[in-house]
């Protein structure tokens, strides 16, 4: 019969079993307190109000402690059937009505549970700039139907109110270098091209940028610990929509009863109402006395002439300032890379010209042998795909753009290229709306955010070869008694 002192191997196994466990332990507790929790959700909406058309947009964002570490992006958008909310001036109330669909579907798609802490905001643009010219009280009248309809919500109203130029121009800005995530990273920046219906915004940093010159431009930011000195500035009625009336009425100054337009396709007739021509403070001064009631509106199709047309609505004379763009403007050096979006992507997306890289000659070939294209044609090329309202205009907006990029800003056939034409970046529309909210809701903090030491991947890898060490020194730690557990004497 055979006698073991267990006594050793049993410690051993113990002491084992316990270095075991708490290692287990150890590793198991440093996963699950460091591990990404199921995320939950912010929200904020906010209506563009433009001169054309209003959308709806739905923002969201980890609900953090600390909101400023989460990245805002784009739930979901709704464009709103009908016109701009200024086109309700003489029946105020529809411009409220015309929100609801818009609304029911962001009451659908932010939860129940976050509908009362959601901010709701409206932004109205140039078409209320030029209505609030016209008459404040038919202005004041549409924004009380608006307030009364979003009220009626179960959102957080946080009110309606007309953007000045420049903050429509500087929210564009960081709209698109917050979503590129240059702001964060502290990289150069990219300034903002923005084209809507009654203005355009042109917005971005120089380094050659001598504030004093020009104080109105200056738009001073302090973000993410980098100060910026932003020029910016919004020419209302150089929209697309109201530029077109200032070049037909320009041309009607020539001939009242008809005008054979260059910006218009060959072929292309159609008869307009002088009075909703001029309906519009951009042009409302303008209006020749005693003019008839319509005039023939025809087409010629010619690139060259259009450019013509287009450059006679700019003042490239009057300037106090070492520098001017158009109208006697201040405007530095251009800088860096653009963003050009809104109407721009829209207009040079459907004339396939969005690709910069194709040089500018190149580009304004292409663009007069389209303008040149019989309008027959073109609306067989487009039948049911677009308005022949819209359809009809490309040529002059396309015109417009190309002489507003070039004459008007100074873009060259060297910097055209560093134009790139935008409707989204990383799944958001670009837009003023996204860097309105974001300035409102204090997302973005003036200093950069302190960051932990290790990220969660990395503090679990240290844990885990800490307790794989400590685990082998105590496997190394037991060795000694190894050799004299085989060795205790044995009983027969």
């Amino acid at each position: 019969m055979k006698e073991k002192n267990p006594w050793h191997t049993s410690m051993t196994i113990i002491i084992t079993v316990i270095g075991v466990i708490a290692i287990v332990a150890l590793v198991t507790v440093a996963v699950l307190q460091n591990r990404p929790v199921p995320q939950k959700y912010k929200y904020g909406i906010v209506l563009d109000a433009g001169s054309s058309h209003t959308a709806l947009y739905i923002y969201e964002w980890p609900a953090e402690k600390d909101n400023n570490t989460g990245r805002v992006e784009q739930k979901h958008s709704c464009k709103v059937k009908g016109k701009g909310i200024s086109s309700y001036a003489a029946e105020p109330e529809k411009a409220g009505m015309s929100l609801t669909e818009c609304m029911r579907e962001a009451e659908m798609q932010v939860p129940t549970k976050r509908h009362h802490e959601t901010p709701l905001y409206l932004g109205a643009t140039a078409g209320m700039r030029l209505l609030n010219m016209e008459n404040s009280l038919a202005s004041d009248k549409v924004f009380q139907a608006v307030e009364k309809a979003l009220q009626s919500f179960p959102f957080s109203y946080q009110g309606a109110r007309i953007l000045s130029g420049q903050e429509e121009g500087a929210f564009g800005w960081v709209t698109v270098n917050y979503l590129d995530d240059r702001l964060k990273q502290g990289l150069e920046t990219t300034g903002a091209l923005d084209l809507g219906g009654a203005s355009t915004q042109i917005s971005f940093v120089s380094s050659n940028y001598d504030i004093s010159e020009s104080t109105s431009n200056s738009v001073t930011f302090r973000l993410y610990g980098n100060d910026y000195n932003l020029y910016t500035h919004s020419f209302l009625c150089y929209g697309k929509d109201q530029v077109l009336r200032m070049a037909l009425a320009h041309q009607t100054q020539l001939g009242p009863m008809k005008i054979s337009d260059p910006c218009f396709h060959p072929g292309y007739s159609g008869k307009r109402n002088y009075t909703s021509l001029y309906d519009s403070p951009c042009v409302s001064h303008r209006k020749p006395e005693n003019a008839p009631a319509d005039f023939n509106h025809t087409g010629e199709g010619n690139f060259s002439q259009c450019q013509e047309v287009v450059k006679s609505l700019f003042n490239f004379t009057a300037c106090k300032y070492s520098r001017c763009s158009f109208n006697g403007v201040f405007q530095p050096p251009l800088q860096g890379p653009f963003g050009a979006f809104s109407a721009y992507y829209f207009v040079m997306n459907f004339l396939n010209l969005t690709h910069t890289s194709i040089p500018l000659e190149t580009v304004k070939k292409n663009l007069a042998s389209y303008c040149a294209t019989p309008w027959n044609q073109i609306k067989k090329q487009h039948l049911g795909m677009v308005r022949v309202k819209y359809l009809a205009e490309y040529c002059f907006s396309g015109t417009y753009i190309l002489t507003l990029l070039t004459e008007g800003y100074g873009f060259t056939n060297e910097t055209f290229s560093n134009i790139k034409f935008i409707k989204e970046i990383k799944g958001s529309d670009a837009g003023w709306t996204l860097g309105y909210m974001l300035n409102l809701t204090n997302m973005i903090p003036a200093e950069a955010p302190d960051s932990p030491p290790l990220p969660h991947a990395g503090y679990v890898s240290i844990v885990t070869v800490i307790a794989l060490m400590l685990f082998i020194l105590l496997i190394l730690s037991l060795r000694p008694i190894w050799p004299r557990c085989s060795k205790q004497p044995q009983i027969v």
